[in-house]
């Protein structure tokens, strides 16, 4: 590429429209604010949130920004309508409830690291680094060679490699890599690890651009046979068959094969458990627990939009959906053919003198409109005289007795016990006094037996009650000792 491409392809990324969103981020003014909400709320891999709730949140942050920054008042809602605008937020329409969610696009994951890599720079050279280039280098150097008595030399030259490293291990001679060697190839892990999020919304923009691609040649695709419509019609799958579709699909399956996600988790547990690994970031820990799982919810969420693809793609053309599209495309196409020779004598705000009512009302916002409910126009029941009746004491009693824990009987049965001159267990208590309240009453002896008595920990005692069903029930629990009288 010439320096005159080159300056005009940099220069394209760099323009108010149409340019690089993660360029825009970071040459914006308020990079600080995007730097530290964003990721605060969805930099989690694959984090989603309900459109109002990031609203309130960034609502609230805001009030604890604005006595340090010069913020103008401004809510939560216009921020994210304006990060959506510039490319950095996509808002897509919830698939387990109703009502839109948020996330980051790609390239504000793209920007949001440059800035996480500003902060805490990374080794640019490392050890660990070279030998994966080199032994990638090496395969992919074996795996393409058209001679096949090289790559046999190759591949037995590895072979005695290994038996090499097997015999020196089985003679005793164990050194395991150092700390820093394995720090070094666990942050590698670690930087591969955090792309994740980021090739993930690729792959799903890369498909939804496929899609649209898709649907665009359809409305302009002919008759003749070969066509996308053709195709279509024909049952072929031309997302999953095209060379994003394939390259996910390999994935897919490597992620899904149960052996292989076992060996990979299995690998991770014992890297996690090694001694250098407890010097890691607690952040860094949780990536690296929660890889599988990050690998498998990603692929899935990605499967389940090229399949919707698919399908829509599909129902469009088997509809016969695209049929009016063409037509209002050829509609819009005719007027505006039609408008270039009229312009030269009509002005466009010259009046027609014909009228056009409008469909549907003209709406900025959804919350504009109120939804008629029935149900605030319906008379109420009419209210009733009921005829005052005694108050029955007993009944009181024992309503009391079934929503409160009885703890004047429990103290009256505490003192009674501990009065006998000697410390008294819970157990003791129950055996001398059984729980008339069941569970309730053993819950009330161990509540006061907490705020009242001691805890004799290592000791276990068996406590037993009978339920209002008239089951015997018991429990395992920490010996709790009443040295005292409670007082009244």
């Amino acid at each position: 590429m010439s320096v005159l491409a080159r300056a005009l392809a940099i220069r394209r990324l760099i323009e108010p429209a149409g340019g690089n969103a993660a360029l825009r981020l970071l040459r914006s003014s308020n990079l600080p604010l995007a730097g530290a909400l964003l990721p605060t709320h969805l930099g989690a891999p694959g984090a989603r949130i309900p459109t109002a709730e990031l609203h309130e949140r960034l609502d609230i942050d805001l009030e604890e920004l604005r006595p340090h920054l010069e913020l103008p008042e401004r809510t939560g809602k216009a921020y994210c309508d304006d990060w959506r605008a510039a490319g950095l937020l996509v808002r897509r329409a919830a698939s387990d409830a109703r009502g839109e969610t948020y996330e980051l696009s790609p390239d504000a994951i793209d920007a949001l690291r440059v800035l996480e890599q500003l902060e805490a720079p990374r080794t640019a050279l490392t050890e660990s680094r070279l030998v994966s280039l080199a032994a990638a280098v090496r395969q992919l150097a074996i795996d393409t060679d058209p001679d096949v008595t090289r790559r046999i030399d190759g591949l037995r030259a590895e072979r005695a490699r290994l038996d090499a490293e097997i015999a020196r291990l089985e003679s005793g001679d164990i050194e395991p890599v150092d700390e820093r060697r394995a720090r070094e190839r666990a942050t590698e892990v670690l930087v591969m690890a955090q792309d994740l999020p980021t090739d993930f919304a690729r792959v799903r923009a890369q498909f939804e651009a496929l899609n649209h691609d898709l649907r665009a040649r359809i409305l302009d695709s002919s008759k003749t046979p070969g066509s996308v419509l053709d195709d279509v019609f024909r049952g072929v799958d031309l997302i999953e068959s095209s060379d994003e579709g394939r390259t996910f699909t390999a994935f897919a399956a490597l992620v899904r094969d149960a052996e292989r996600s076992d060996e990979l988790e299995s690998d991770l547990s014992a890297v996690l458990s090694r001694d250098f690994a407890l010097a890691l970031a607690p952040e860094a820990r949780r990536i690296l627990r929660a890889l599988v799982r990050q690998l498998k919810s990603g692929s899935r969420e990605v499967q389940v939009v090229l399949t919707e693809f698919a399908r829509g793609l599909r129902r469009y053309v088997q509809s016969h959906e695209f049929q009016r599209d063409r037509a209002l495309r050829d509609a819009i196409q005719e007027a505006l053919a039609a408008a270039v020779p009229a312009s030269r004598r009509v002005k466009p705000y010259t009046a027609a003198g014909i009228e056009l009512e409008l469909t549907a009302s003209s709406l900025r916002s959804a919350g504009e409109l109120t939804p008629h409910d029935p149900a605030e126009f319906e008379p109420s029941a009419p209210l009733e005289d009921v005829e005052p009746g005694l108050i029955d004491f007993e009944s009181l009693a024992a309503i009391a007795r079934e929503t409160e824990i009885d703890f004047v009987e429990l103290t009256e049965a505490v003192n009674a016990v501990v009065a006998r001159g000697e410390p008294a267990s819970v157990g003791d208590v129950l055996e001398a006094h059984p729980a008339s309240q069941g569970l309730a009453s053993v819950i009330g002896l161990l509540s006061l037996a907490t705020r009242h008595g001691a805890i004799d920990r290592g000791a276990v005692e068996r406590l037993t009650w009978t339920g209002s069903d008239g089951a015997v029930r018991s429990a395992d629990v920490e010996r709790h000792v009443f040295t005292k009288e409670i007082p009244a």
